[in-house]
């Protein structure tokens, strides 16, 4: 573009007026004036506090230039990380039902998914069938006891445009760049060793029906205007639930059902839709490793989705460490109701914060998911022998119309507000007692989120690019900066 236009437009006269009187200063003095320095960019700050009296609450602005003299983080935009799909939770069967029965439904959805007025979720995690949080056992082609049907004849997912579906098509309106994962936890009941979603295997030699069931899935919630991002083929493998759907497969199973079926359909179909191996615990990292390290799933597969109920977020890095190519996601975690109730707000929002949003996006999560979007105050609607004191994003009383919004909506705000899809996450040194991690967002806005979890109050600095801020976080308080590109 030629120097003397902006945007297409020749500049003002005032300005090539002021630029020749400069130049004669100039001349006539000897003397280069320097331009005047760019104002240091105002730094937006937004806190939690572990005793609730601060929820995701506006604080003053915090000033570049006026820091020095406390541990520093320093926050490198110069080195880079992964990429961010977004932050979310499950809109289960029990947590659609709920919200959409709620009559503070609009309200509920826009605090959940609408950046400006609530905490702008980009991320779900939808159940292929009824999984534990569900009010019935359901999948998409249940055919009476003792017959089966591999034309797939029967298939419908009309049960999910009662509560569900009209959900996910209002999420996307208020979200436009919404990531939606789909995970079965369990093949129709006729497809499996005992004929039950509970309990039982799925045999090998309905592994192609169960991929064409999966592909029918992504296409008919396609048509019904939710595309699916990506797919794990199995929620929990290893484990066995006695009285809810679930289906193990080992490994080998699991990669011989994505490098034989599953993948190859998919393509067939013309479907992108992504398969993340695994999903299941941090504990095992064997099983990512081999499925994504098989030569024949490799060639489909596309990373490995991870829950938080056993090991540590490092099992992430070391499966990324393997495996460098492969995208890592962080697909299941819920908080549950302290032993002390009125500690729920806070042990809660502490650990999700350190654990899942700070430590799983450290070890190269793209998204992170938590479980139920909404549950009842009795925990539920759950299906006996699950998780009977599970707590939701929200907690729904459609008895009374009351909303809570509970430490995961601010663990997650902290994030999917600030911290858009396709950010990057760039260098931050780590310090004893106080956790963080930052983000670059697509508009080139830098995004820091810190954790005290201790008892006292912390002051820090932040080191950015040569210039520096001060902030005592509060003890407990969990604190997110944001600021424009330089």
């Amino acid at each position: 573009m030629d120097h003397k236009t902006r945007g297409g437009v020749a500049a003002p006269r005032a300005g090539r007026a002021a630029a020749l009187v400069l130049s004669a200063i100039t001349l006539s003095t000897g003397l280069v004036l320097a331009p005047p320095a760019h104002a240091a960019p105002a730094v937006g700050v937004w806190l939690t506090t572990k005793d609730g009296q601060s929820k995701l609450a506006r604080q003053p602005d915090a000033e570049f230039g006026a820091g020095g003299g406390n541990e520093t983080i320093t926050v490198d935009p110069g080195t880079t990380y992964q990429a961010v799909d977004g932050f979310g939770a499950a809109l289960t069967d029990s947590s659609a039902w709920l919200v959409n029965n709620s009559p503070r439904r609009d309200e509920i959805m826009s605090r959940l998914f609408d950046a400006d007025t609530g905490i702008g979720l980009t991320a779900l995690r939808q159940v292929v069938g009824a999984s534990d949080f569900a009010r019935s056992t359901y999948s998409y082609d249940d055919v009476p006891a003792g017959e089966s049907d591999y034309e797939l004849a029967e298939f419908s997912i009309a049960h999910d445009e009662a509560d569900i579906l009209p959900l996910l098509r209002r999420a996307g309106e208020l979200a436009p760049e919404l990531n939606v994962v789909a995970t079965p936890w369990s093949a129709p009941a006729w497809m499996k060793s005992n004929g039950s979603m509970v309990g039982g295997e799925l045999p090998a030699q309905n592994y192609q029906v169960f991929a064409d069931y999966l592909v029918r899935f992504v296409q008919a919630y396609e048509q019904a205007g939710v595309p699916i991002d990506s797919l794990t083929p199995q929620n929990e493998p290893l484990n066995d639930p006695p009285s809810y759907p679930g289906s193990p497969m080992s490994p080998e199973a699991q990669a011989a059902f994505i490098g034989n079926d599953l993948g190859p359909k998919l393509d067939a179909a013309g479907l992108d839709t992504k398969i993340l191996a695994y999903d299941h615990n941090w504990d095992d990292t064997e099983y990512p490793n081999h499925v994504l390290g098989d030569a024949n799933a490799a060639r489909y597969v596309d990373g490995a989705a991870f829950h938080c109920y056993g090991g540590t977020p490092d099992a992430q890095s070391a499966v990324h460490d393997a495996h460098p190519d492969a995208e890592i996601h962080l697909t299941e975690c819920s908080g549950t109701e302290s032993e002390d109730p009125a500690a729920t707000f806070g042990d809660t929002l502490t650990w999700q914060a350190s654990n899942l949003i700070i430590g799983g996006t450290r070890n190269w999560a793209r998204s992170v998911v938590l479980w139920n979007l909404a549950l009842d105050p009795a925990h539920g609607p759950v299906m006996d022998g699950a998780c009977d004191d599970c707590t939701g994003v929200t907690t729904i009383d459609n008895a009374t119309g009351e909303v809570d919004y509970n430490a995961e909506y601010y663990a997650l705000g902290h994030a999917s507000k600030f911290v858009r899809p396709g950010a990057v996450r760039i260098g931050s040194n780590e310090l004893d007692g106080v956790q963080n991690v930052a983000f670059r967002n697509p508009d080139g806005s830098t995004a820091l989120i810190a954790l005290n979890p201790g008892g006292a109050e912390r002051p820090i600095t932040v080191s950015w690019q040569g210039q520096e801020f001060d902030y005592a976080l509060p003890a407990g308080g969990l604190a997110t900066f944001t600021w424009p590109p330089a």
